[in-house]
């Protein structure tokens, strides 16, 4: 089995990644997902906590080298932004979703240097707009960030086009796609369907008026 598969699974086995197409779970946008991924739960199981640290290590090592900060959206991202930057004997910090109304009025918690090169670490990717709202924020304090490095990515062309806009490179160590080829493979979902739920990622708008209708 491949990493990425490896990965889908024992995100799948913890209840983190959860598939239900016939009672799709609703974003608060309206959108309909056949996937849900709460990446939290990964916190509280050690080994699985521990190999998504490694993995993220390893592949911010392998596509971000020149690294010098990790930096977490808040919140999910906080804790493994934390795990990574003690695995990698880096400093880390993190970035709100808004400045504090009070005190220092912060958005970015920690200290980083302008021109220090960052990775923001995410736990999941949707459509790209935490992790690219976190990466402005730094880049407006004169951080270079080489990137984006996340837990699981829903695999939507809306989050491909924002981080395409933005010239922002960002990687995941799993995704939908892995998600379905592990379950079809291992007899959990008929090809059938796999192919209907990949259609999703394509467009989740048409996935949704499915269930409205």
């Amino acid at each position: 089995m491949r990493r990425e598969q490896q990965i889908a699974k024992a995100l799948y086995d913890i209840h983190a990644l959860q598939l239900s197409p016939k009672k799709p779970f609703q974003w608060s946008s309206g959108i309909l997902s056949p996937v849900y991924c709460d990446n939290r739960l990964v916190m509280s199981y050690v080994d699985v906590r521990k190999t998504v640290t490694r993995e993220l290590s390893n592949k911010i090592k392998e596509d971000f080298p020149e690294v010098e900060v990790i930096a977490g959206c808040a919140t999910a991202g906080i804790p493994h932004a934390a795990f990574v930057a003690e695995q990698l004997n880096l400093p880390m910090v993190y970035v709100r979703d808004k400045a504090k109304s009070h005190g220092k009025q912060n958005r970015i918690e920690g200290h980083i240097e302008e021109g220090q090169k960052a990775v923001v670490i995410e736990d999941l990717i949707s459509t790209g707009k935490s992790s690219i709202q976190a990466a402005k924020s730094l880049q407006d304090e004169g951080v270079n960030v080489l990137g984006v490095s996340a837990i699981f990515t829903y695999g939507l062309k809306k989050a491909e086009e924002a981080f395409k806009q933005e010239s922002l490179p960002y990687t995941a160590l799993t995704n939908f796609a892995e998600l379905l080829t592990y379950m079809s493979d291992h007899g959990h979902l008929d090809l059938k369907e796999k192919e209907r739920l990949m259609q999703w990622s394509e467009d989740p708008n048409a996935f949704s008026l499915t269930y409205q209708s």
